[in-house]
């Protein structure tokens, strides 16, 4: 048998047996990839020194566990901008870089980057995956492309028009159990429970035509989501339940699958008996009866989708979709409606303007509903709503991960690897945790604006992968609001909500506003 030398690791000559050959190269191997990485992550390291960072923990867990998702969380990321100035780095343990990003110039390379080179950040969203699937949200590359074109008509304006009718009714429902709770006089009320339901109850009727009555009576469907919700934002705070395996081992995690299935099941079910509509109809009368009842709803518009190429998406592509739309749709809107409320309870003056403004545009009208040429004649009521998005927006923050370096207008450079934060509102945020921001709804006067950079507001981000839905978003908003005001007045609690940053901007124990009928 011939002899291997290894006098260089201090060996005499040794039989040349395959596996030693085969063990040396997987050595060797590792061995450069390890000193591959060492170099890389010292040469980011390296670049990253460019931004200031604060003092960290310790080496280990870096800035780990010094920003909490609590009001005492977000007034220390507040400091940070007044701090450390336009941008600053810090560390989830001794591996991963995030840049957080304070000034709008310095956001534009990111939120513009193609979406392969800076797609949304998975750490947080990837526990939506076995509920969400492969939707907008999560998807990535070609596939986040193709979907995106295919979807984009179905927020065409034409489409939402006929949901005006939808929202509505879906806030008259609210509004009725209002009344009810409110026959004494007046009826203190979570903002957040009874949007959530008046949001799902609207969204439910806009992408699967289905009414489940679900703020009259339970609907297993919509209680579903809400677990789901709440399960996943339980879930982020326990490391260990991080790990799949783990998580599904227990209660929470059965609960989670239980939930899925029941949501999967119920979306299934509509897509299937909506594709054996299309073919007995055939296309043109299934166009035909949907323009009779005025309203082409989501599940339509996905069945009726094509690519450049003609090809339609599967079952599987739509569930994602309608599921994706039913998360994303629900909890983001009744968060900025119950926030604007919030601020306009604490400021009864712009309260009285906004009601006065709806008033006179329904002042003949009868039954008083908000149709779609009314939306651009709120224009007070809309700057409100944007300035309360400044304050508490839904996000609060906007996540990327560079899997290429990104070169900053100064120079600077985002190297590969690390992970981008900036907020969702760049507008006075230049002070101290001590100084209270200030609601002043004409920061919006169009006046005011003229001079802005159009990235210091981007509620619904910016870039290749801003938010879809964002028309039928504010649409909603402004009808459920002007709606609200014409029947109600709306006073503060006797506590401060403390802001508590999940899947969306809550308040810790519910956001409560006492609410009084006008006659």
């Amino acid at each position: 048998m011939s002899q291997l030398s290894l006098s260089w690791l201090g060996l005499g000559p040794v039989a040349a047996s395959p596996w030693l050959l085969l063990l040396l190269v997987g050595a060797s191997w590792l061995l450069a990839h390890v000193l591959a990485w060492t170099y890389a992550f010292y040469d980011n390291c390296r670049r990253l020194r460019c931004f200031p960072q604060p003092p960290r923990r310790n080496w280990f867990w870096g800035h780990q566990g010094m920003i909490h998702s609590s009001e005492e969380g977000l007034l220390y990321t507040q400091s940070l901008a007044c701090t450390f100035g336009d941008m600053g780095c810090w560390w989830l343990g001794p591996w991963q870089a995030i840049v957080r990003i304070f000034h709008p110039t310095y956001i534009k390379p990111v939120l513009f980057a193609p979406a392969a080179i800076a797609p949304k950040d998975k750490f947080f969203y990837s526990f939506l995956e076995p509920w969400l699937g492969d939707g907008l949200l999560l998807s990535a590359g070609d596939k986040w492309s193709r979907h995106r074109r295919m979807l984009t008509p179905a927020f065409h304006f034409n489409i939402l028009k006929p949901y005006m009718k939808i929202f509505n009714e879906s806030v008259n429902i609210m509004h009725a159990k209002w009344q009810l709770l409110a026959s004494e006089g007046s009826a203190c009320l979570d903002m957040f429970e009874h949007i959530s339901l008046m949001t799902l109850d609207s969204l439910q009727k806009c992408v699967f035509s289905f009414d489940s009555h679900c703020q009259e009576k339970p609907s297993e469907y919509i209680a579903a989501i809400l677990e789901l919700s709440a399960l996943v934002s339980k879930r982020h705070h326990e490391i260990l339940l991080h790990i799949d395996f783990l998580y599904y081992l227990t209660p929470d995690g059965q609960r989670f699958r239980r939930a899925c299935r029941l949501v999967h099941d119920f979306t299934d079910a509509v897509i299937q008996e909506r594709r054996r509509t299309l073919p007995s109809q055939g296309v043109d009368d299934f166009l035909q009866a949907k323009a009779k009842s005025k309203t082409l709803d989501f599940i339509d518009v996905l069945l009726l989708s094509k690519d450049e190429d003609g090809k339609k998406l599967s079952d599987e592509d739509i569930r994602a979709e309608a599921d994706t739309f039913m998360f994303e749709g629900h909890d983001t809107t009744a968060s900025g409606l119950s926030w604007v409320l919030y601020h306009l309870a604490k400021h009864p003056e712009y309260q009285e303007r906004c009601r006065q403004e709806v008033q006179e545009l329904l002042k003949d009208r009868e039954p008083k509903e908000i149709e779609w040429d009314d939306l651009a004649h709120l224009p007070f009521l809309t700057m409100c709503m944007k300035e309360s998005l400044r304050l508490h927006p839904p996000v609060p923050v906007i996540s990327r991960h560079v899997t290429q370096d990104i070169v900053l207008p100064d120079g600077r450079v985002i190297p590969k690897g690390a992970h981008s934060l900036t907020g969702r509102s760049l507008l006075g945020r230049k002070r101290g945790p001590s100084v209270k921001e200030v609601y002043d709804p004409f920061r919006f006067d169009p006046e005011n604006i003229k001079e802005r950079s159009p990235l210091a507001f981007i509620p619904f981000s910016a870039g290749p992968r801003n938010c879809i839905g964002q028309t039928f978003a504010m649409a909603e908003m402004k009808v459920v609001l002007a709606l609200t005001l014409l029947r109600f007045r709306v006073l503060p609690d006797h506590t401060e909500p403390r802001r508590k940053p999940e899947l969306v901007l809550r308040a810790e124990g519910g956001l409560w506003l006492r609410v009084e009928p006008l006659s």
